[in-house]
C-alpha cells in the first residue's frame, strides 16, 4: 500500500442510516452550520477555536479534496439518510504505508448526538480502512477530553497508553497529553513500545463490538 493508491480507494459510504460522502464545495454550508453551532464542545479542535465564516468553510471544504487527491487523507461528511441532516466530518490521516496504519479523527454536530449517529460514521470508515487494507487505525485524544476518551471506547478501541509533552497547548501554554488508542485487525502484536501499554484485540466482523 502506498499513498498513490489511497485516492482510488476514496468512495462514498453508506450505512444504516448514514451516507458518508467525500468532501464537495456544496458541503461547506452543512459543515460550516454544524461547527458554528458545536463551537462550546470542540476546546481540543484546533480548526474549531472561533466562528467561522462561509468563504472559510469553503476553502475548508476545497483543502479536504485536494488532500484526497494527494493521497494524503480520507475524509467523509456524514449525512442522515432520512432527512440529510449533517452528522459530522472523519477522517483516515498520517497514514504509514509501511505499516500499513494511519490515525482517524472525527467531529460531531452536537445536535445530533445522544442517537450513535457518529458512532456508526466513524464505524464505517474504519470498516472501509480496514478494507482497504489497513492493519491498524488509531485514535490520539487529549487526556482532558472524557468525550473523546469514552467515544474511542464505544468504537472498540483499547487505550494504550500516555504520550506526554506530545503536543503544544497554546490555550494554556502547557503541554499536552495525549492518549492513544487503537483497533487492529491483526490478531498478533508488534514489539512493544516506550510508554504504551499493549493488549490483545482481535477485530471482529464490521468492527463492532
Amino acid at each position: 500500500m502506498k499513498a498513490a493508491d489511497l485516492p482510488a480507494t476514496a468512495r462514498d459510504l453508506r450505512s444504516e442510516r448514514l451516507r458518508l460522502e467525500l468532501p464537495r464545495v456544496d458541503h461547506a454550508t452543512a459543515f460550516l452550520d454544524s461547527l458554528n453551532h458545536s463551537l462550546p464542545a470542540l476546546r481540543f479542535i484546533s480548526w474549531a477555536q472561533q466562528w467561522r465564516d462561509p468563504a472559510w468553510a469553503l476553502e475548508f471544504c476545497k483543502h479536504d479534496a485536494a488532500v484526497i487527491a494527494r493521497g494524503e487523507a480520507v475524509v467523509f461528511h456524514a449525512f442522515e439518510v432520512d432527512g440529510g441532516h449533517y452528522v459530522g466530518r472523519i477522517d483516515l490521516h498520517t497514514f504509514d504505508f509501511e505499516a500499513p496504519r494511519c490515525e482517524i479523527g472525527y467531529v460531531a454536530d452536537m445536535r445530533r448526538q445522544g442517537r450513535g449517529l457518529m458512532r456508526e460514521a466513524a464505524l464505517a470508515v474504519i470498516d472501509h480502512g480496514f478494507a482497504i487494507g489497513l492493519a491498524r487505525v488509531h485514535a490520539l485524544s487529549d487526556v482532558r477530553n472524557l468525550r473523546a476518551l469514552h467515544f474511542a471506547a464505544t468504537l472498540g478501541m483499547q487505550r494504550e497508553g500516555v504520550l506526554r509533552g506530545f503536543e503544544r497547548d497554546v490555550a494554556v501554554a502547557e503541554q499536552r497529553r495525549a492518549v492513544d488508542h487503537r483497533h487492529r485487525r491483526q490478531q498478533h502484536e508488534p514489539a512493544a513500545r516506550r510508554d504504551h501499554v499493549h493488549r490483545r484485540h482481535r477485530r471482529r466482523s464490521h468492527a463492532r463490538h
